[in-house]
């Protein structure tokens, strides 16, 4: 408990007057109490839990060492958060996606525990290490999963909540940047301190191979700026001339920014190429084109 608060007085005291710092924590939610939470009160942490649908969904990965569910601990986590004196704490859902999960099931569990917003997150993988039923070929199992979600979300009478990555795609049909790194070619603006000071990539990175995110940057002696000379990152500020060949012909290419990262990784290409999720995302990213345009044709005059 103390080291949180340590953590939080110190780096804002180290900021400067001009400079906001934010904290934002996302936990399984299992530990969560009021003693917790008062000390994300104080100094104005939000809170984002990580949950993945409803109980039968959640448990499939998200069990503890004894091969129990968690389901009901992190629920009894939420509720504390969404009780009455911490409920504007409450930052959102993050959900993995798991595709024997029913999307809409998934959808109006997690629309249950009425959250400001959302997220679902792609399993990483890259094209040696494929994420679960992603096969060669043009099939798309997670663009279908993910447009029986979109359809059920965009198709309310009244926005129930935010769901992020469908809201920046929107963004980026109508022409505004992005602001995920998972679609879009906006730079990419962070980085990642560890606990042993050294400054690396994002750290989802780590998934593609052993020390891909890692710099030879300490906090100790190097300014942030530095990290923008490194090569590595360097690519992720260039836009599209850092796509692979056939990325950029597609006529996607600018809403779909090649996808995230880590996903395009293959040994001996490195990070040129396409998405492993290149035709999940050609398939979400059309849809949501088509039932947008649709909106928008009916909006204008004499339609």
């Amino acid at each position: 408990m103390e080291h949180l608060r340590y953590a939080v007085t110190t780096i804002r005291a180290a900021a400067a007057p001009d400079v906001t710092v934010d904290f934002n924590i996302q936990t399984n939610g299992v530990l969560l109490d009021p003693v917790f939470l008062d000390l994300f009160d104080e100094f104005d942490v939000s809170v984002g839990i990580s949950m993945d649908g409803d109980e039968a969904g959640h448990d499939l990965h998200r069990r503890r060492a004894d091969g129990q569910g968690s389901y009901q601990a992190v629920r009894a986590g939420l509720d504390l958060l969404t009780s009455p004196p911490y409920r504007h704490l409450f930052g959102g859902l993050l959900s993995a996606i798991d595709l024997r999960n029913d999307p809409v099931t998934t959808y109006e569990a997690l629309l249950a525990c009425n959250p400001p917003g959302m997220n679902f997150l792609l399993p990483h993988g890259n094209w040696d290490a494929p994420p679960p039923g992603r096969l060669p070929g043009d099939a798309a199992p997670y663009g279908d999963w993910l447009v029986a979600v979109f359809d059920r979300w965009y198709g309310a009478e009244v926005r129930e909540t935010r769901i992020r990555m469908f809201s920046e795609i929107i963004r980026l049909l109508l022409g505004r940047p992005s602001n995920s790194e998972a679609v879009g070619l906006s730079p990419v603006a962070l980085v990642v301190v560890e606990t042993n000071g050294r400054i690396e990539q994002v750290d989802t990175l780590k998934s593609a191979f052993e020390g891909a995110a890692g710099t030879a940057l300490h906090v100790s002696r190097d300014p942030f700026d530095t990290a923008l000379m490194l090569p590595s990152i360097a690519a992720r500020q260039i836009g599209h001339r850092a796509l692979a060949q056939e990325c950029r012909s597609c006529p996607v290419r600018r809403v779909c920014g090649g996808g995230l990262y880590p996903h395009r990784y293959r040994a001996g290409s490195g990070f040129l190429n396409q998405s492993v999720y290149c035709q999940d995302l050609l398939r979400l990213i059309t849809h949501i084109h088509a039932t947008v345009a649709r909106d928008v044709a009916a909006l204008r005059p004499g339609a």
